[in-house]
């Protein structure tokens, strides 16, 4: 089969790999016919998230339909149309049970302490093959693959692997209430989603901060209200929204790669910069950090879902502190909320596939993760049709 492989910073390449097989009982194997490229994928690629093995198959959305199981998965059959979650899972241990999948502790074979577990990822993670494949084994895949209802589209149920839950997750875990202010930082995928769930979880107001133009038009369809980096200082302008109070919760959708801004009154000390191999204050890694400890209202909270590194080590801690902030951070436990968003998209309560600008077959995908790495305009989520 064809698969997008990992070989190097840098170095991505479509080839042909061995076709996956059922190896433990709780196994599936999945066709799939559509994956998509995610901003996480392109942290590996830069290599500001370290640690990949050599010849790992990238991506860790996918939709498909189940080929064969193994003799513990119980609940599919081949042929049923399935989400796969991007985190992998037992679905038996304390973690699993209470909710918390992201932390199994039996998925990642580094160990309980290694954390969470999923596909495509660095050795860290566990590692295994990813989903921007033919095909794909699926490790329990009883808890990890979700059915598709009648009537959602693979385009639909695709968000669902990742991008749908995490900005989902990141408002449940910035507190988002009634009538609240939120802010969103990052207008990508997750961002806008973000946004479109603060706004399902009761938000009264969602503001959203991108330096991108052509995001911050397409997150006006989450009915944000854009604030754009280059042009205005984020924080004071959150500030005058609100009256001079700040959003009363703030979500992270940026993580380690976030852009300085280019020109305008934020622009200043924004230099990218390590000191003893962890980012330091003052440089672009940080950025978003500064900003949501700066936007948030004197007891506010604030949700990080953006991805940062172990390796990254700096935080604004003396100012949250000062302002006695919440803060809350981590990675989606997918499996929590996908069959409750899947219930949503098929009763017509949401639509999350407006996000996604760009389909490309796999021959072409290398071309797509370079649209994409440059934030070129229409290329803010990639969908990649397999089948």
């Amino acid at each position: 089969m064809k698969a997008v492989v990992w070989h190097d910073v840098g170095k991505i390449a479509v080839e042909q790999v061995p076709d996956p097989r059922i190896q433990e009982p709780e196994d599936a194997v999945v066709r799939i016919t559509a994956s998509a490229i995610c901003g996480t994928d392109l942290h590996f690629v830069r290599g500001t998230v370290p640690g990949m093995r050599p010849g790992t198959i990238l991506g860790h959305e996918a939709v498909g339909v189940v080929e064969e199981t193994g003799p513990n998965v119980r609940n599919f059959n081949p042929g049923d149309r399935v989400v796969v979650c991007s985190t992998i899972a037992c679905g038996r241990c304390a973690y699993c049970r209470a909710g918390y999948y992201a932390q199994c502790d039996v998925a990642n074979p580094n160990g309980p302490a290694a954390g969470t577990a999923f596909f495509g990822g660095p050795e860290s993670t566990g590692p295994f093959d990813g989903l921007q494949s033919e095909y794909a084994r699926i490790p329990y895949a009883h808890t990890g693959m979700v059915a598709i209802p009648p009537g959602v589209t693979d385009e639909q149920a695709l968000t669902v692997c990742d991008i749908f839950p995490t900005g989902w997750f990141g408002a449940k875990l910035a507190e988002v209430g009634n009538g609240d202010v939120v802010a969103v930082l990052g207008a990508g995928p997750v961002g806008q989603l973000a946004a479109l769930s603060a706004r399902m979880q009761g938000a009264g107001r969602v503001l959203i901060v991108d330096g991108n133009a052509d995001r911050l038009e397409t997150a006006r369809l989450q009915n944000a209200e854009t604030i754009d980096f280059n042009v205005e200082d984020p924080v004071q302008t959150v500030k005058e929204l609100t009256g001079g109070i700040g959003a009363d919760r703030v979500i992270d959708a940026v993580g380690i790669d976030a852009e300085s801004p280019k020109s305008g009154p934020a622009a200043e000390g924004t230099e990218r910069s390590t000191k003893g191999g962890a980012w330091v204050p003052g440089d672009a890694p940080n950025q978003a950090l500064r900003w949501a400890v700066e936007m948030v209202d004197k007891a506010g909270t604030i949700g990080i879902v953006g991805v940062y590194p172990p390796q990254h080590e700096s935080f604004p801690l003396g100012a949250a502190m000062n302002r006695n902030l919440t803060i809350k951070a981590g990675n989606c436990n997918h499996r929590r909320y996908a069959p409750g968003l899947l219930s949503k998209i098929a009763a017509s309560a949401a639509d999350p596939s407006t996000v996604l600008t760009q389909q490309e077959d796999l021959p072409h995908v290398i071309d797509a993760y370079q649209a994409f790495d440059r934030r070129e305009p229409g290329w803010t989520k990639v969908v990649l049709e397999l089948g």
